[in-house]
C-alpha cells in the first residue's frame, strides 16, 4: 500500500512539484519532465521537488523509488553536462533520500533560486528555446522577450546607465530639470553641483554619459526618464506609463474622485509624477492622534512612509516590462506597484541589508535631494514607521504575468476592532480561548481577504516552519480552510466573504499602452475610436483593472455561511465522511444541491464535507451539475475562477 505525503508536514515557503519517477522498467528513472521544472524553480523563486511521489485526484501519495540511487546518479550526471543545462545549482545538501515502510525511496531536490547573475537557467543549448518560469502549479517556457529581460538584468548591473547616443538636452522638459536643481540648492545650498552648468551637472548625477571615444555626452536612460518629455520617453520605454488613482470613500471599484496619468498636460516624466503624486497622498490624511501636534505636517512617520514608498517603487522598476507604475489612495490603504520582480529576495528586501537597485541612477538623482533610500535600508524603514503608526505590517509581494512588485499599506491596526468583534460574533468563545498569533491570524484573514504563510510571516516575525504548524492548528480547530499546496497555499475564514476587493487594482494583469500605440490599437478596434488624447486616456481607464472585477457578484450577508452554520453542516455530513465516502452517486448529487440552497459553497469547502478530494468532487459531480443547469457559478464568467464557488439554481 502506497505512504501518504502530507505535504503539511513541509514549510509552505516553497513551491512544489510532484512526479512519479518509475522508469520503463518500473525501478526508477529521472523523469525528462524534471529539467523544466527545474529551469521553472530557478528562474522563479525556487521549489522541491519530489521524485517518486504520484499525484490522484488533488491528493498526492509516495510509492517510491526502487532504485533512488541510479536516479540520483544519472542526476548529478546531467547536472554537470553543460550541453543538458546551462547552471547546476545543487550542492549535496540539496538532495535527499527519505525511505519509505515498503522499502522504497523518495528523492526529495531542493532547487534553489538563481542569482540575477545566473538567470535564465535553460535546458540544452539555447536560452530562448530551453528558459522556462513557474506559473501556478505549472511550469511554462518564456517567450523571447522575457529571457531577454533576464540576459539585460545579468549583463546590466545598473539598467538605466545606458547610453541614448543622438538624445541630449533637447530632449529634456527643462522646467522639470530647474526645479530639482532648485529644490537640491535649497536643501545644501553650498554644493559644488550648483555651480554647474546643466550638462556639467547631469554628468555628475549620471544624468548623462560621455563617450571617451567620440568626445561626446548622451543622455542616459535615468536622464531621460527623471526629467526627459513624455512622448521621448515612451521611443525609448515603449511600455512606460505611471498611473495615480484617488479611490472614493464610498468604495466603489469603477470610478475614481481623482486620476493622473501622462494626458499631455503635464511632461510625463518621473521626477514631476513624484511631485504631483505626493501631494496628492498628503492631502487630508488622517495621522493618529499622537502624531497631530508634535512633528511639521511632512514630517511624522506616515508622511515619511509614503515618502520612501513612492520613491521606492520609482526606482527599482523595470521599465521594460508590460506593466505599469500604479498608486491607489484608497479611503483605508495605500498601494504602490512597479513593473518587474525584486532582485533579491522579499524575505532579504524586510530584513535590509542588501541591495541589488535596478536603476542606480535614478536612486542616486532622489536621493542627492533628500528622497529615497540608502542602499538595502528602504523596506525597512517604511515598515518601522508604519510600525510606529502602529498599523498593520505591510503587505509586500509580487505578481505574474505581467511580472510585477506590490505594496500595500493599511491604515489599521494589527487588532481592528471591528474585526476582533464580527470574529467573537461568529466563534465565541472559541475566538477568546485562541492564542495571539493565532487570533492575528484570523483577524488578517478577515480583514485581508486570505492569509498566508509568507504574509503571516511578515505580521508575526514568526518562522516559516512554525506558521505552517499555527495554521495547521486553526485548520484542525475548523476556523480557517486551505487551498493550494507550497508557495500557492491560501487559507480564508468560514462563512465570511474572501475577495478583497482591494487587490484587483494592484494585481490587475493589464499591460502598460503608450499614446502612439494606443492610437493605432483603437482605431483598429471594434470599440469607439478615441478622437482626442484625453478620450484615448478615458478610453485606456475605462478597460484597465476594473474589467477583472465588475463579474464579481457580491455576496448577501445573508447567504454567508455564519460559524454556526459550518458546525450543522460539519454535522450532517459526519456520517458521509466516516463512511469514507461510500454514498450512491445519485444521493450525494442531491445532498450537494441541498447543501448549496441560498448560499455559495466552494469545492474547497464541499470535498472537505464529503471527505473527497476537491478535484475529484469537481469533476465527479460539481462539473456535471453546472452543465445540467443544476448549479450555478458565483463567478459566470470566470469559470476558472480560484473563489469559485456554487449555489443551487431553480431548476434544482
Amino acid at each position: 500500500m502506497s505512504d501518504a505525503i502530507f505535504l503539511s508536514d513541509f514549510t509552505e515557503n516553497v513551491e512544489i512539484e510532484a512526479k512519479l519517477a518509475q522508469g520503463r522498467d518500473g525501478q526508477g528513472a529521472l523523469p525528462k519532465s524534471f529539467w523544466d521544472t527545474y529551469s521553472a524553480f530557478a528562474n522563479t523563486h525556487g521549489g522541491t521537488v519530489f521524485l517518486g511521489v504520484g499525484e490522484r485526484e488533488g491528493d498526492f501519495f509516495a510509492d517510491g523509488i526502487a532504485r533512488p540511487d541510479k536516479v540520483e546518479e544519472t542526476l548529478w550526471s546531467l547536472l554537470n553536462d553543460r550541453t543538458k543545462v546551462s547552471h547546476n545549482l545543487l550542492g549535496t545538501e540539496h538532495v535527499q533520500t527519505h525511505k519509505l515502510q515498503s522499502d522504497r525511496s523518495i528523492l526529495i531536490i531542493t532547487v534553489p533560486r538563481a542569482s540575477r547573475q545566473q538567470r535564465p537557467v535553460y535546458i540544452g543549448s539555447s536560452p530562448m528555446e530551453g528558459s522556462y518560469k513557474r506559473r501556478r502549479s505549472g511550469d511554462y517556457r518564456c517567450g523571447r522577450e522575457e529571457v531577454e529581460r533576464m540576459l539585460a538584468e545579468r549583463i546590466e548591473d545598473s539598467r538605466d546607465q545606458r547610453a541614448l547616443e543622438h538624445y541630449g538636452l533637447e530632449d529634456l522638459n527643462l522646467e522639470t530639470l530647474t526645479a530639482y536643481r532648485q529644490r537640491l540648492a535649497n536643501l545644501k545650498p553650498d554644493h559644488p553641483y550648483n555651480d554647474l552648468g546643466n550638462e556639467a551637472f547631469l554628468l555628475r548625477t549620471k544624468g548623462m554619459i560621455h563617450n571617451r571615444e567620440t568626445g561626446k555626452s548622451s543622455l542616459s536612460l535615468a536622464g531621460l526618464l527623471m526629467f526627459g518629455q513624455g512622448h521621448v520617453i515612451t521611443e525609448n520605454c515603449p511600455h512606460y506609463f505611471l498611473d495615480y488613482r484617488e479611490l472614493p470613500v464610498s468604495g466603489s471599484k469603477t470610478e475614481w474622485v481623482d486620476r493622473l496619468t501622462a494626458d499631455g498636460t503635464w511632461s510625463g516624466n518621473l521626477y514631476d509624477f513624484y511631485r504631483m503624486v505626493i501631494t496628492r497622498l498628503f492631502r487630508d490624511l488622517k495621522l493618529p492622534l499622537a502624531f497631530q501636534k508634535d512633528e511639521r505636517d511632512d514630517d511624522t512617520p506616515l508622511h515619511k512612509a509614503l515618502r520612501e514608498a513612492l520613491v521606492n517603487t520609482l526606482i527599482h522598476a523595470d521599465y521594460s516590462e508590460r506593466s505599469s507604475i500604479m498608486v491607489v489612495k484608497a479611503p483605508d490603504y495605500f498601494g504602490f506597484r512597479n513593473p518587474g520582480h525584486m532582485r533579491i529576495s522579499i524575505e532579504d528586501a524586510l530584513l535590509g541589508g542588501k541591495s541589488d537597485s535596478r536603476n542606480r541612477g535614478l536612486q542616486l538623482m532622489f536621493s542627492l535631494v533628500g528622497l529615497g533610500e540608502q542602499a538595502g535600508s528602504g523596506i525597512p524603514r517604511i515598515v518601522k514607521r508604519w510600525d510606529e503608526l502602529a498599523y498593520r505590517q505591510p503587505e509586500l509581494w509580487e505578481s505574474d504575468q505581467p511580472d510585477s512588485t506590490l505594496m500595500r499599506l493599511r491604515m489599521t491596526s494589527l487588532l481592528p476592532h471591528e474585526a476582533v468583534e464580527a470574529l467573537q460574533g461568529a466563534y465565541g468563545a472559541t475566538y477568546d480561548a485562541l492564542t495571539k498569533n493565532e487570533q492575528l491570524a484570523l483577524v488578517t484573514a478577515f480583514v485581508e481577504g486570505f492569509v498566508t504563510n509568507q504574509r503571516l510571516q511578515q505580521v508575526t516575525r514568526l518562522h516559516s516552519v512554525d506558521i505552517t504548524a499555527l495554521l495547521k492548528s486553526i485548520v484542525d480547530k475548523g476556523l480557517l480552510l486551505s487551498a493550494g499546496a507550497g508557495r500557492a497555499t491560501t487559507y480564508t475564514l468560514y462563512g465570511f466573504e474572501t475577495v478583497d476587493l482591494a487587490e484587483p487594482y494592484l494585481t490587475s494583469n493589464e499591460l502598460s499602452i503608450n499614446v502612439a500605440t494606443s492610437a493605432a490599437n483603437v482605431a483598429t478596434s471594434d470599440a469607439n475610436v478615441a478622437t482626442s488624447l484625453e478620450e484615448l486616456v478615458k478610453q485606456r481607464a475605462d478597460e484597465l483593472p476594473i474589467t477583472s472585477i465588475i463579474d464579481i457578484p457580491a455576496q448577501d450577508s445573508s447567504t454567508a455561511l455564519t460559524y454556526e452554520q459550518w458546525a450543522q453542516l460539519w454535522e450532517r455530513t459526519r456520517a458521509e465522511r466516516e463512511r469514507g465516502g461510500r454514498m450512491k452517486p445519485e444521493t450525494r448529487r442531491a445532498f450537494i444541491l441541498e447543501l448549496c440552497v441560498n448560499k455559495f459553497i466552494n469545492k474547497q469547502e464541499l470535498a472537505l464535507l464529503f471527505g473527497m478530494s476537491p478535484k475529484g468532487l469537481k469533476d465527479r459531480f460539481l462539473t456535471p451539475l453546472y452543465k445540467e443547469g443544476l448549479l450555478g457559478h458565483r463567478y459566470p464568467h470566470t469559470p476558472n475562477h480560484e473563489q469559485q464557488a456554487y449555489r443551487s439554481t431553480p431548476k434544482s
